[in-house]
C-alpha cells in the first residue's frame, strides 16, 4: 500500500474537497470511516483495497497528529478550506505563540493582521522550528513573527486546539500583537 499517498488523500478529501468523495463533513468535520473508505475505493487509484486497518496504519505512522479517529468516524484536524466552519475547543494559548510567513506577505499581515486567508484558521506555532518549517513552504527563509498570545487572548482573541500540540488555532490575529523575531 503507498500509505504516503493515502494519507494526502485522506487529507485532501477531509480538509479541502468532501464533496469530490459524496462526503458529508458534520459540525465538527468528521465522516464514518466506512463512508471514507469506500470512496477511496471507488476512486480506483490503489490497487490493493484500501482497510480500516490501512487507515489506523496511516494515522499511526504520521510524525504530525493529522488525522483523528473517534467512534468509527475520523477527521482531520486542521487544514481546512472547506467552506462550512469546523467547530473547534477553545484554549488559553501559551504566552508565545510564532507564525512563520514569506517576506512577501510580511507587510501585508503588519498592516492587516494574520487572517487564515484560504484556510478556516489562521495556524500559531508553539515553537520557532514548526514556525520555520510551516513558513519554508512559501519562502527559503521565512519571516518569523512572534505573537503576544498572553496579551491577544487577555483582550479577547480566541484560540483553539488543533489536536497536535505544536499548533494553536485563531480566527485572526490583529496586527497590534505581532512583531518580528530578530
Amino acid at each position: 500500500m503507498e500509505y504516503t499517498k493515502l494519507s494526502k488523500e485522506i487529507s485532501y478529501a477531509l480538509r479541502h474537497a468532501p464533496w469530490e468523495y459524496e462526503l458529508e463533513l458534520d459540525e465538527e468535520g468528521f465522516v464514518p470511516v466506512e463512508q471514507l473508505i469506500h470512496a477511496l475505493n471507488e476512486s480506483g487509484e490503489y490497487k490493493e483495497t484500501i482497510t480500516e486497518d490501512d487507515i489506523h496504519h496511516v494515522i499511526e505512522i504520521s510524525e504530525k497528529k493529522r488525522h483523528e479517529l473517534k467512534d468509527g468516524k475520523i477527521r482531520a484536524l486542521y487544514g481546512h478550506t472547506v467552506p462550512s466552519h469546523i467547530r473547534k475547543e477553545t484554549v488559553v494559548p501559551p504566552d508565545i505563540l510564532y507564525h512563520g510567513t514569506s517576506h512577501k506577505a510580511y507587510d501585508f499581515i503588519m498592516d492587516s493582521g494574520l487572517k487564515p486567508m484560504s484556510r478556516q484558521y489562521v495556524h500559531l506555532s508553539t515553537d520557532t522550528d514548526t514556525a520555520v518549517r510551516v513558513g519554508k513552504r512559501r519562502d527559503k527563509k521565512p519571516v518569523i513573527l512572534v505573537v503576544d498570545a498572553k496579551r491577544a487572548y487577555a483582550d479577547g482573541v480566541v484560540f483553539y486546539s488543533s489536536g497536535y500540540e505544536k499548533v494553536i488555532l485563531a480566527d485572526f490575529v490583529p496586527a497590534e500583537y505581532l512583531s518580528i523575531k530578530p
